[in-house]
């Protein structure tokens, strides 16, 4: 989805500024499977609002300067309707870890064993974190979502916990032939 679309898709959900836009992004509804930054989302704002599928209006606020906030317009949820009635395109999976951990054998063991160690508790927080997010009362869409980003991350955490010693052990191989 391109990053107009994503901001729609907050925008669906309530009146937001670009701030509360980031963090719907940040640690919000969105945060475990897109991304946008402020560099990208207040020139797709000025867009939403240029092809008037959003509205902006001043929020005053105390001892602080007026607030921009965003609502999305009748024409741009047909926009976000059509956005998300389109095919979606293939998932990309984009991982510092995993590009560091295909060079492994340029790395230290302990170096290799704290990475992986280090996403295992990632998960696990990540886990932590969705479950307390669940509630009885959710829409279908966010709760699907919600389980499917749990088990995405139990497969994560499970394969590194099941899997580290093969790295380690390869890494260790290597150590001892030098």
């Amino acid at each position: 989805m391109d990053v107009k679309t994503l901001c729609l898709g907050v925008l669906a959900l309530g009146d937001a500024s670009g701030y509360e836009i980031r963090k719907a992004f940040e640690d919000g509804p969105f945060s475990h499977f897109q991304e946008a930054g402020f560099g990208s989302i207040y020139p797709a704002l000025k867009k939403l609002t240029d092809e008037e599928l959003a509205t902006c209006f001043e929020h005053q606020q105390d001892s602080r300067p007026d607030k921009k906030v965003y609502q999305i317009t009748a024409k741009g949820r047909q926009a976000l309707f059509d956005a998300v009635n389109r095919e979606p395109s293939g998932d990309k999976f984009r991982s510092d870890m995993m590009f560091a951990l295909f060079f492994a054998d340029l790395m230290p063991i302990r170096r290799v064993d704290r990475i992986i160690s280090d996403r295992i508790d990632h998960h696990a927080q990540v886990l932590q974190d969705l479950e307390a997010c669940e509630h009885e009362n959710m829409a279908p869409g966010p709760a699907f979502v919600l389980r499917f980003g749990r088990a995405m991350h139990a497969c994560a955490k499970a394969y590194l916990e099941n899997h580290q010693h093969e790295l380690i052990g390869g890494v260790l191989q290597r150590d001892v032939a030098q």
